[in-house]
């Protein structure tokens, strides 16, 4: 009972000191409203130096929050993503802000025209519990980068690594610049009120609806990151040692629990045995043993391993084949399974797994296979293996998603030169590298007259002589 009003207590503080906190942040914008290139650079260091100093700090509370999180994952797949991407944003910064000339039209002379990328304002950041890090550094590399102030909303299922961060960014930025709130779900939802001038999402498509819902009340501009079930595809003739050690590589990261896994795989009917096979050897040389492996991450908390294993569940009462891979759990260690016979009717193949469990679907031809993807809604990724060229642009041609890895998976999202995003139910907008800086900027257009006014041959009144030939010349 204590311990519930305590959490009432905090939810409620958290909750009352989100408008005034905006405020603050609203006003320091507005008293420095284009913050200068050195500005951002120094901030951007700081960053990359707390960071850098508090490695082995990061990794154990984010592993304190999963109950097991690999420390080589987080290293590879939060610290090592987080600081290049703000070495690659410092390097890059002074090319961005720089002004764009545009072409003005004839008709229009003498004039210039250039586009000037401004900050936003006021910048909210929602951040998922699965890479605590690595989504809450990456916008805030491009929000800072633009010039922007910004609020990150750390989740509530991941407390050590907010609380951490929270800590680690207070002694870098005072909390008008950059802020960290914590508080459970009744926090974030009164964070996605708040009239922010852009606001980044990511998580599930069924909260991101919730989230759009939000900010379309105050007009907020969003990115939403969302997910789906990213297909990978084996194609008719790709060695099946490659294919299924690079999409194990992608399902086995944080234990599946990433936005752009491989959610089901695409085999040639004449093929599944072999695949089966060759996964299963990889996984289990990956994993030698599940107990007390270091490198074997548990799932995030009881409440998502409970949805997993009600996934089993419901595709073995439906007639789904189930192929663990280790032979007992331990705790929320949970074994990587393999699902045969698998149909549209189960939960596994409705649902974004997020988890170690890895449909297989058959099919005949590409075509087929192309099809069966194009039925759905459109992915965050797809993922496809062949080395058949003719066959790639195949692919990419005849299929949408947010981004593609060809003989890979993964490794696109780690590309600091690529945007990320999704299209359709798996997000929209994109950040990343240049796209990150665009999307929290505004370009303003601007359209610039000396004293010289050749505009005045069109003034009214109308029908002059010269007017009739600037209509003969021009409107055609």
């Amino acid at each position: 009972m204590l311990a519930d009003i305590a959490y009432l207590d905090q939810t409620r503080l958290e909750t009352e000191r989100l408008q005034p906190l905006f405020e603050r942040q609203r006003s320091a914008f507005q008293a420095n409203p284009s913050p200068l290139a050195e500005d951002r650079l120094q901030w951007l260091e700081a960053l990359h130096d707390i960071l850098a100093s508090n490695q082995q700090a990061l990794i154990d509370a984010i592993s304190q929050d999963f109950g097991n999180r690999s420390a080589d994952e987080t290293r590879l797949a939060e610290i090592m993503p987080s600081l290049h991407g703000i070495r690659y944003a410092k390097h890059h910064l002074r090319k961005w802000m720089k002004p764009s000339r545009r072409r003005v039209g004839m008709a229009f002379q003498p004039a210039s025209a250039r586009v000037v990328y401004q900050p936003l304002g006021v910048v909210g950041v929602i951040v998922p519990w699965n890479y605590p890090l690595y989504l809450a550094i990456g916008p805030l590399v491009g929000a800072l980068a633009a010039g922007n102030r910004v609020m990150l909303k750390l989740s509530e299922s991941t407390p050590a690594t907010g609380l951490l961060l929270k800590s680690l960014l207070a002694q870098i930025f005072p909390e008008d610049q950059v802020a960290v709130v914590l508080g459970e779900a009744d926090v974030g939802i009164t964070f996605s009120r708040l009239p922010f001038d852009h606001l980044l999402f990511t998580g599930s498509t069924s909260v991101g609806r919730h989230v759009m819902r939000a900010a379309a009340e105050n007009l907020t501009p969003v990115t939403l990151e969302l997910g789906g079930k990213s297909p990978a595809i084996v194609s008719k003739d790709v060695p099946l040692t490659d294919a299924a050690e690079r999409i194990a590589f992608g399902k086995t990261l944080n234990a599946g629990q990433t936005c752009v896994a491989p959610d089901y795989v695409l085999v040639p009917k004449n093929r599944v045995d072999g695949f089966v096979e060759a996964y299963r050897g990889v996984v289990r040389r990956f994993y030698p043993q599940l107990a007390d492996n270091p490198d074997y991450t548990s799932i995030i908390n009881q409440r998502q391993h409970v949805r997993l294993r009600s996934y089993l569940d419901d595709a073995q009462a439906k007639g789904a084949q189930v192929l663990p891979l280790f032979d007992q759990a331990q705790e929320r260690r949970m074994p990587h399974y393999l699902l045969l016979d698998v149909n549209d009717d189960m939960q596994v193949m409705q649902d974004e797994i997020f988890g170690p469990l890895l449909p297989i679907v058959p099919y005949d031809d590409i075509e087929q296979a192309l099809a069966y993807v194009n039925a759905r809604p459109r992915p965050l990724a797809l993922y496809y293996f062949g080395y058949d060229k003719a066959e790639q642009r195949r692919v990419l041609r005849h299929t949408h998603s947010g981004g593609v890895c060809l003989n890979d998976t993964l490794l696109h999202v780690a590309q600091d030169d690529l945007p990320f995003g999704g299209v359709g139910p798996s997000g929209m907008g994109h950040y990343h590298g240049h796209e990150g800086f665009l999307t929290f900027s505004k370009a303003k257009s601007v359209f610039i007259k000396q004293r010289l006014n050749a505009a005045r041959l069109i003034y009214p009144p109308y029908g002059k002589p010269l007017q009739k030939l600037i209509y003969k010349l021009f409107v055609r």
